[in-house]
């Protein structure tokens, strides 16, 4: 009885375990931003996407673009290409994007969610696909 509550109670805690980024693939994948900085995206378009070779990530107006690696834990971004419209109410969640970007923010997996911490700035985001 005691083996079969260990086995049930390691299985319910691995559910909620941190994957280690060297265990994950992002290329491929689409996450919508749940937050940046705390504060919910002011758009519902705000996302981020790994191509195989690009990143692509908007807060909800302007795009960012880039070329992208994952190395050590961290990001490694850019050079970031943008389009540069004036965005009422979104310009500030724009430029903690590039800043965290800049950055080369570590990240970190749990369940079907993404962080990505640097540069003074904090993103969570939620599994798209």
């Amino acid at each position: 009885m005691k083996t079969a509550l260990a086995a049930l109670a390691i299985s319910l805690l691995s559910g909620c375990a941190t994957v280690t980024p060297a265990d994950v693939d992002l290329t491929g994948t689409r996450w919508s931003i749940v937050s940046i900085d705390g504060a919910a995206p002011k758009s519902p378009k705000a996302a981020l996407e790994f191509m195989p070779d690009r990143i692509s990530a908007t807060a909800g107006c302007n795009g960012l673009g880039g070329d992208w690696e994952a190395r050590d834990g961290r990001l490694i971004t850019g050079p970031f290409v943008s389009t540069m419209m004036f965005c009422e109410g979104l310009m500030e969640q724009e430029r903690a994007l590039g800043a965290l970007f800049e950055a080369k923010p570590s990240y970190a997996v749990t369940a079907a969610r993404l962080t990505l911490t640097g540069g003074g700035h904090t993103v969570e985001l939620r599994r798209a696909n």
